[in-house]
């Protein structure tokens, strides 16, 4: 399963003016670097999470369905599942009817399942026979997101601008700070 990104974010979940003024900082000398870390931070958080924060648009793509023939979503908060392409051996793609599949945005993660019981249609083509578009996020400005995922990029982005040099903690990662780990934790997905 992969997941590429149709259409990023209009704006960041905070704001070059937000960190300014978090990092006291009065004039325009350092917005691209400010504006770079924020980037980055909201980066960081939505792949610990498997969370965007403002909405996107992704592309999914499979070889092929589940075996229990309910897909779990690799990216969340799901707003909508706008396209279920299907690739037959010759390239050409047929587009699932939305009333022959249920979608269920309310699970964390989200799942797309076929009504009653239907198996999903076999793609024709071996490689990335799949395709599913999905619109997710919590929504458009920044006041959708959820306050700790807001505030764990603004104190990632200002601890990336105060240690500029590169840390190298156990394993060889840049250590986080543990007050942006624990800001993120209840967001994150626990597998069994």
């Amino acid at each position: 399963m992969t997941a590429i990104i149709l259409t990023a974010p209009a704006t960041e979940p905070v704001s070059l003016s937000e960190a300014k003024a978090h990092l006291k900082i009065d004039t325009g000398d350092e917005d691209i670097l400010v504006q770079s870390l924020l980037t980055a931070a909201r980066l960081h958080v939505e792949t610990i999470t498997s969370r965007v924060v403002i909405t996107q648009t992704w592309r999914i793509t499979l070889d092929h369905w589940p075996v229990r023939n309910i897909l779990e979503l690799p990216i969340g908060p799901v707003q909508s599942v706008d396209a279920i392409r299907i690739y037959d051996d010759d390239d050409i793609t047929m587009t699932m009817d939305p009333s022959r599949y249920l979608v269920d945005v309310g699970s964390v993660p989200a799942r797309i399942a076929m009504r009653g019981f239907e198996n999903w249609p076999d793609p024709g083509r071996i490689l990335n026979g799949i395709e599913i578009d999905i619109t997710a996020g919590y929504g458009l400005t920044a006041s959708d997101v959820p306050e700790p995922l807001r505030h764990s990029i603004l104190m990632l982005a200002s601890h990336w601008f105060e240690n500029r040099e590169p840390l190298m903690g156990t394993g060889g990662q840049l250590p986080v700070p543990a007050a942006v780990s624990a800001l993120i934790a209840p967001y994150q997905t626990v597998r069994l």
